[in-house]
């Protein structure tokens, strides 16, 4: 039974979240994966600048350890991800709801080239990492600290969310010529059989950098 799936012509990847009959099958907590649970969602008193920020300059390659969106209240560590045999991008375990995953073959956050992270909606236990994804506006803030020390600083420029059959592969992971970072999750109508009928994609750009105190 296949679940979250995203494929992508441009990159070969599939995203798998729960993709084997052996895995317990996702919960919807709500009737629409962009809500936002059972009350209504309240942001972080935050108002998105008028205008958001010009691109930095890339960064080096380095692995990210933690992601923060204050606007949604998210602040969740990193795990690698990588491909199965067939080709698809695989998900943080069910068991971790709170954790989310890197495509670690990719660009790291920062550097040139998109970045892709991703994390469940939700799970058999409740609501997991990016149930809000979709509460973002353009101008927030994401936050990615790598192992080099760096925090990466990127604005978001639109939220969408997309159906399987009208998924826009190039849009979504082609070349854009600055950093960028793609922030993925479950979304549109959810049913047992099948699951999640689309996905939540967060677009955002690097704009800024900070340098953690020794």
């Amino acid at each position: 039974m296949t679940l979250c799936v995203t494929f992508s012509l441009v990159t070969g990847i599939v995203w798998a979240s729960g993709d084997s009959s052996d895995d317990p099958v996702t919960a919807a907590r709500g009737g629409d994966a962009a809500g936002g649970g059972a009350a209504p969602f309240q942001r972080a008193p935050h108002k998105p600048p008028d205008k958001v920020p010009a691109s930095h300059a890339p960064l080096v390659h380095s692995r990210p350890v933690k992601v923060a969106v204050p606007a949604i209240y998210i602040e969740a560590p990193v795990t690698g991800l990588g491909l199965d045999k067939k080709g698809r991008l695989g998900a943080p375990p069910l068991s971790k709801p709170k954790l989310v995953g890197w495509y670690q073959d990719g660009p790291s956050p920062g550097e040139a080239g998109t970045s892709l992270i991703v994390g469940h909606r939700d799970t058999e236990t409740g609501p997991a990492i990016f149930l809000n994804l979709n509460a973002l506006r353009r101008g927030d803030t994401v936050t990615v600290t790598r192992a080099d020390r760096k925090t990466a600083v990127f604005s978001v420029d639109e939220v969408e969310t997309y159906t399987k059959d009208k998924f826009p592969d190039d849009k979504v992971y082609g070349p854009t010529g600055r950093p960028e970072l793609r922030l993925m999750t479950c979304g549109g109508r959810f049913d047992k059989k099948n699951g999640y009928s689309a996905n939540v994609v967060v677009f955002a750009h690097l704009t800024s950098l900070k340098k953690q105190a020794a």
